[in-house]
């Protein structure tokens, strides 16, 4: 993978890094932290600009993200109650915590856009509560593209300042991706282990 991204930014410049960026977000395997470090190695060369490849690489990570917030929206909080009542334990939500937590996304969905887009793994996620709480696109493009651009220039500018060892930058980054992913995983099974039927809950 290390060289088809390699080649792919040689060749195709800007357009490889917005396509790299964009595929990150569909397909999280590809890391951004890779991505965007190699980037910024190449305008350090002078192969590319500084500028061109954080616009490049908050384009494609934009529009990564605006597909997982269509997916959100094609979901909507009626198909989510629905599976909720049918697969509650698997969601680990009951259909009334969905507006529940519906409530709080709206309370706090700049913020939440904003910081989501700058934590390893809950970038690709964060778009999908966005969509199914059918926030205004031009608030979740507003917010997104705030903690997309910071996280697109923190990368490439390490990449740039680190030049030939910008693969450092991810092996910085990926054990912080992995305890993300450990506290997620563990978070998860203990929702699935605690959750109680509302029938449960009602005759307690």
């Amino acid at each position: 993978m290390f060289d088809w991204i390699v080649s792919l930014i040689d060749k195709a410049g800007y357009i490889g890094i917005a396509l790299l960026m964009l595929l990150e977000n569909v397909f999280p395997p590809i890391p951004s932290e890779l991505i965007m470090p190699l980037a910024g190695f190449s305008a350090a060369k002078g192969t590319l600009s500084f500028t061109g490849v954080v616009l490049a690489g908050t384009i494609g990570s934009l529009a990564g993200a605006y597909f997982w917030f269509l997916i959100g929206r094609w979901i909507g909080p009626k198909r989510l109650k629905q599976f909720a009542a049918k697969h509650g334990r698997w969601l680990t939500m009951h259909p009334d915590e969905v507006d529940q937590a519906r409530a709080f996304f709206s309370r706090h969905q700049g913020l939440a856009l904003f910081l989501g887009r700058l934590i390893p793994t809950i970038r690709s996620l964060i778009s999908v509560p966005a969509g199914v709480n059918c926030i205004p696109i031009s608030t979740f493009l507003m917010w997104s593209s705030l903690g997309t651009a910071l996280w697109t220039v923190f990368l490439a500018g390490a990449g740039y300042l680190l030049e030939s060892q910008y693969e450092r930058v991810s092996e910085w980054l990926n054990p912080v991706s992995n305890v993300v992913v450990g506290c997620l995983v563990v978070w998860y099974v203990y929702r699935v282990i605690r959750f109680k039927a509302p029938e449960a809950v009602e005759s307690a």
